[in-house]
């Protein structure tokens, strides 16, 4: 597991995995306007960010939230994927765009505005993509006076500045590469609360070089996202923004489906545990592993019934092996999903130590301080010094002796400084 000692360290670590797959531009630039909604009336900062392929593609794909209350980036993009191709998209963060006024006309209109600049040869539908500040309108006409400004900032060398532009109370950038074949996926994320997909208020961009048939894309995209995206959870509120976008540009010869597929599991994955350690107030990250489940979503289920019991994320935040708290929140998932458990051939573990097996608690004072030391170990400083001080995580294994089927979720604990974060969010 890596660990860092500065911000800095920790930037050159992306920098190295910050290159984009081959037929990529990606731009930023940043704006000042006074909210309408605001009391104090004082400006506030957005930063736009661009992530476009040289040439049009008809290689696309992106999952959305289902909440009922969508984002208009969200409504525009389910349309747009009916589209015959895609120039890629346009970012903004500070405000979310959902349910206010003109929303919907404000970020074609911007889309057009900036389709319009490009130019021949870059004329593609540009997908919008917007995060922040929930019922606040977007500032349509600074946004259009500062698209010049982002499109002369294009370039081909990273997306390191993109990471950047698309967070908001973000701790720290994040970015992930792997290598696949000839070419490469790339990916960056943003998401630090309202964080429990079906996804969060989570964005993520995902780019490849491979040539790979659209259907095949989605179809990948859909899986993995449900296995890596769909199983993390940070205070169990789904957010009406959440989207994640893969688009490739075919540059490079095509591998197989598997290897694709695996390919791009292991980035959403490590993005996905990105977003968690990233999380608003987040001193440990959780991994709760759920083996011996009737069925995938049983499993996840049961893991994410763990994951978001209050109880058992203040027992981490605080070192204290209180194990109590997992054995309940299993069987208040079972009870209250008429799942019968057989006590007997339940099985719970806290890192490598048993802590629950035939049916009763295998603690003592010796095995409680290893525990206590166990989470001290894999505590993260709050609030968040600017970087992820290490990648460690908790690690809960529950073995229900329902059958063969097992589940990963990934979850955070609950601080004060998530309170704190949240109560100060709009000041």
């Amino acid at each position: 597991m890596k660990s860092f000692n500065s911000l800095a360290s920790y930037l050159v670590s992306l920098e190295r995995r910050s290159c984009p797959p081959e037929g990529f531009l990606i731009g930023t630039s940043s704006l000042e306007f006074t909210p309408v909604e605001r009391q104090s009336g004082s400006s506030v900062k957005m930063n736009l960010t661009s992530i476009l392929l040289e040439e049009p593609t008809v290689a696309f794909g992106a999952v959305f939230t289902k909440n009922a209350f969508p984002g208009y980036p969200v409504r525009i993009g389910r349309e747009m994927l009916s589209q015959k191709s895609s120039q890629g998209v346009l970012i903004n963060n500070k405000i979310a765009n959902v349910c206010a006024p003109g929303g919907k006309a404000a970020a074609l209109s911007v889309c057009t505005a900036f389709q319009d600049l490009m130019g021949t040869g870059l004329s593609a539908p540009v997908f919008p993509s917007s995060t922040g500040v929930i019922g606040w309108s977007l500032p349509e006409d600074a946004i259009k006076e500062n698209l010049p400004d982002l499109l002369s900032s294009l370039q081909r060398d990273s997306v390191l500045p993109a990471a950047k532009g698309i967070m908001t109370t973000d701790s720290f950038p994040k970015v992930r590469t792997v290598k696949a074949g000839q070419g490469s996926i790339c990916g960056i994320a943003k998401g630090a609360g309202m964080i429990e997909p079906n996804m969060a208020t989570m964005l993520v961009f995902l780019m490849t070089d491979l040539i790979i048939e659209r259907d095949t894309l989605r179809n990948i995209l859909s899986r993995v996202t449900n296995r890596t995206f769909n199983r993390i959870s940070i205070d169990s509120d789904q957010s009406t923004s959440d989207s994640v976008f893969l688009f490739s540009s075919c540059r490079k010869p095509s591998i197989s489906e598997e290897e694709f597929e695996k390919a791009l599991y292991t980035l959403c994955r490590d993005l996905a545990e990105d977003i968690v350690r990233n999380g608003e107030g987040t001193g440990h990250v959780i991994k709760v592993n759920i083996q011996g489940a009737e069925s995938e979503s049983q499993a996840a289920a049961f893991g994410k019934a763990l994951i978001n019991s209050p109880l058992s994320k203040t027992a981490v935040f605080g070192n204290d092996p209180n194990v109590g708290r997992f054995v309940q929140a299993v069987g208040d998932y079972a009870g209250n999903n008429g799942i019968v458990l057989d006590e007997e051939s339940v099985e719970i573990r806290l890192g490598e130590e048993i802590v629950f097996k035939n049916g009763e608690f295998l603690l003592d004072s010796e095995k409680e301080l290893r525990l206590s030391d166990y989470l001290k170990e894999r505590s993260l400083p709050t609030p968040c010094p600017g970087y992820p001080e290490h990648e460690r995580v908790v690690d809960v294994t529950v073995f229900l002796g329902l059958g063969q089927k097992s589940a990963l979720v990934l979850g955070s604990d609950l601080s004060y400084e998530y309170v704190r974060e949240n109560a100060d969010y709009r000041s």
